[in-house]
């Protein structure tokens, strides 16, 4: 599939059937992540992959009770590295260039997945500290998304998009 095709076809998916993620395609889509530009090439991105129901199950409840992920296969936890960002950008680099990075990070991620047959879910909302906790995470290191990625038990229906023509400016914004 090409890559408009794979844009135009990737949804949230929320239902999973209880299947692994084969490790050769979980490694294919990892690679995707850390393919994706970054700021000074700093690739400030860690991700941590949870398998174990029991850490899955407490990510589950770290992110409001969204208890869907623990079908999914696979929950990759893409953190930011903000004080790598910050050693060559200062405060920006921390604030923004290192949540910039983890982004396009977790959307080749997404992608990927996608042209792989998954489904997949950007999760952000999450108690960050319990995250942390959770997972052993250091300070320095923000955990930025939950990406639940599984065989998908569903096929929802493509959502609405604003017209191209009324979030677009040419030469200044009007």
């Amino acid at each position: 599939m090409d890559v408009f095709e794979c844009i135009e076809k990737r949804r949230s998916i929320r239902k999973y059937k209880n299947v692994p993620v084969k490790e050769e395609d979980l490694m294919k889509i990892l690679k995707a992540g850390i393919l994706a530009p970054s700021a000074g090439n700093l690739q400030p991105w860690e991700f941590i992959i949870v398998t174990n129901n029991d850490i899955k199950e407490k990510l589950c409840e770290a992110a409001l009770g969204q208890y869907w992920m623990m079908h999914a296969g696979v929950i990759i936890v893409v953190c930011a590295k903000e004080y790598e960002s910050e050693s060559v950008y200062g405060i920006r680099g921390k604030t923004l260039y290192c949540i910039q990075d983890t982004a396009a990070a977790i959307e080749n991620m997404l992608l990927a997945a996608t042209a792989l047959g998954y489904g997949s879910c950007w999760v952000g909302a999450f108690d960050e500290e319990e995250v942390r906790r959770i997972l052993k995470i250091p300070q320095g290191i923000r955990p930025v998304a939950l990406i639940p990625i599984g065989v998908p038990a569903e096929r929802p229906m493509p959502r609405g998009r604003k017209d191209i023509f009324s979030v677009i400016h040419f030469e200044s914004y009007k």
